[in-house]
């Protein structure tokens, strides 16, 4: 049994920084000393240990020390065989991911409201995506699970494929069947890989959805600095029994730094322990405060806060209870206006708007009295701003053509043109709100009508739009 007390790299930076070494090495800002203006910002302790690696502190490229013993312990904290301390944030483990399994012309089964990780992994490597397309429960207006019956029809029809990816859960809590995913991945000779971006405290809670490694996926890509309390950009790669560790750390060293920060590092070792030891009382406490929002917003009328009401054994097999998503069309507003309005009108910074959700994130670093100002912000919201729902779009999720692969798409040739001129063309970009980024186009995707008039309402609506190289978002590129 590991000693979870233990926290090897802050513990090896603590001995480092009391030995007062004189750096001839990089970060070129020595301590601090050349950039009094960072400094003072950061604070003397933080420039201190932003450090470049060393044989006391270990490499994250190769670790065979305490960065290895920080490996071991994350492993064992969450039921994995091996697990990798990430850097480039759970893109880059999602990356990897897909990276270690698939190559040119691979097939991978997943649904379509995936992040544009997962996208942009497959234009890195040429797999080709095969969808299941989720189910959309039409009054939220967002897609859910994967069906179980959609997943085993997706391996049936492509039984080259070599893995099954799932959202575990989607931004907004909900969870496809994982444990029967898995089952039937394994049954038909593929690997399942997971996104738990969103399900960190998975692992350190009760009743709570089942965790990728404990339902037995093969891999599963976990985003620390949500919920688990790390500095943003720090995550792990969890690996199950049949993945072979040493070539997925070559896989990680083909993108990932080569100049690993120290104060992510350390701050995944120090989160780590902290919710191996007290994780589940902690988020046992983010629940009871979500469920007691839930109750108070609902109260309000009109925004319906849903839960695990939802579930339906299927596509909806379990809800993550910590997330406190929120429908706002029925006070006649849009998701994204309400988002805008908590920020401007009341200083309250909530995680996303879409067209007609908002999601608050609650983690172990909220407090009650928070809560109370989200509740009263959004009464408040509703009698100011409020209206009659007619006018707004509903729906959410639109199911794609894919005509040619995101690699072929997105090296072929191509020209740009104007947004409302596209419809019919093929796709060779992305283009996504952010948060939650998930593309509403990828390259080599047919542009059509509804997608435009998607696209176009969710500006008007204020939406922050990403992905093509017009910033405007005025022109898209397709293909020649």
């Amino acid at each position: 049994m590991e000693d979870q007390r233990r926290a090897p790299i802050y513990e090896a930076l603590e001995k480092f920084r009391k030995m007062r070494i004189v750096p001839f090495d990089v970060p070129g800002h020595k301590r601090g000393r050349g950039n009094p203006e960072l400094t003072e910002l950061l604070g003397e302790k933080c420039v201190g240990l932003d450090v470049n690696s060393m044989k006391p502190l270990d490499n994250l490229c190769h670790p065979i020390s305490v960065i290895r013993d920080a490996e071991e312990l994350a492993a064992n904290a969450f039921g994995a065989a091996h697990a990798f301390l990430m850097v480039g944030g759970t893109t880059s483990a999602v990356q990897s991911m897909i990276l270690s399994v698939a190559k040119r012309g691979d097939k991978i089964i997943l649904p379509r409201n995936v992040h544009r990780s997962v996208m942009g992994a497959m234009v890195l490597c040429g797999a080709v995506p095969v969808y299941v397309n989720p189910e959309c429960d039409k009054r939220l207006g967002i897609p859910l699970g994967m069906s179980v019956q959609q997943v085993k029809k997706a391996i049936l029809e492509n039984p080259d494929a070599k893995a099954v990816f799932v959202n575990n859960p989607t931004y907004y809590g909900i969870c496809s069947d994982l444990k029967a995913i898995v089952k039937l991945a394994h049954q038909h000779g593929m690997k399942c890989l997971v996104d738990e971006a969103h399900g960190t405290h998975f692992y350190f809670g009760d009743n709570l959805p089942i965790s990728a490694m404990a339902a037995g996926a093969d891999m599963a890509a976990v985003s620390m600095h949500k919920s688990g309390g790390s500095l943003t950009q720090s995550s792990f790669l969890l690996l199950g029994p049949d993945m072979p560790e040493g070539y997925v750390r070559q896989i990680i060293n083909l993108t990932q730094t080569t100049s690993a920060s120290y104060l992510l590092l350390s701050s995944l070792d120090i989160s780590r322990r902290n919710l191996a030891l007290r994780g589940k009382e902690a988020f046992g406490h983010v629940m009871e405060m979500a469920e007691y929002a839930r109750k108070e917003i609902n109260a309000i009328g009109g925004y319906y806060a849903y839960g695990k009401e939802l579930c339906n054994g299927d596509s909806i097999y379990d809800f993550d209870c910590t997330k406190l998503s929120i429908h706002t069309l029925d006070v006649g507003l849009a998701g994204i206006e309400v988002y805008d309005l908590l920020r401007d009108e009341y200083d309250i910074q909530i995680e996303f708007g879409d067209l007609g959700n908002v999601l608050a994130y609650l983690s172990i670093g909220d407090r009650q009295r928070d809560l109370e100002r989200l509740v009263s912000a959004l009464s408040e919201v509703k009698r100011r701003f409020g209206g009659e729902k007619t006018g707004l779009m509903e729906q959410e999720y639109i199911d794609p053509v894919v005509a040619v692969s995101p690699q072929d798409a997105f090296y072929s040739e191509k020209e740009s043109l104007p947004l409302k001129e596209s419809s019919g063309r093929i796709c060779s970009e992305f283009v996504m709100c952010y948060p939650p980024g998930i593309p509403i186009l990828a390259p080599g995707e047919k542009i059509t009508d509804e997608i435009l008039d998607y696209i176009i309402y969710a500006k008007e609506k204020g939406c922050s739009m990403t992905g093509p190289e017009d910033p405007m978002i005025e022109h898209l590129n397709v293909l020649k």
